[in-house]
């Protein structure tokens, strides 16, 4: 009986896991997939001369983007690049609170949205005085 986690190294859908890859990530990724991921991950983080964005402000947003979406592994490795990269505790902090004020954002419009669709008007907004 073959297994299929039992492949041969030199088998074509063997992957070499990215440097901050752990063993069991992508575990349920089939390898043609992996590979596309993985392309499109070194065309963005590793390909320097198609990069618009500074190395850091890059790093940046990838931490306020692994926070709303709560990604732990990306949240550590993004915020070792950034700090690898001279990110400061200011600017750290501060990508922390707009990751924070955008996932509150996100509470208020899909809890607007379902006020909406359901009707609720708990505390509706007073309407503003004419001067």
């Amino acid at each position: 009986m073959d297994d299929q986690n039992t492949k041969s190294p030199e088998s074509k859908d063997q992957l070499i896991p990215m440097e901050d890859e752990s063993a069991d990530s992508y575990s349920l990724l089939e390898p043609r997939m992996k590979r596309v991921y993985g392309a499109y991950y070194k065309e963005l983080y590793y390909t320097p001369e198609r990069r618009i964005l500074d190395p850091k402000v890059q790093e940046l947003i990838s931490i306020a983007a692994s926070l709303v979406a709560k990604c732990e592994g990306c949240l550590d490795g993004h915020m070792k690049k950034a700090i690898s990269l001279g990110a400061t505790k200011e600017e750290i902090s501060e990508t922390v609170c707009i990751a924070a004020a955008i996932n509150a954002a996100s509470m208020i419009d899909m809890s607007d949205r379902t006020a909406s669709r359901l009707g609720l008007k708990y505390f509706p907004n007073s309407p503003q005085k004419k001067s």
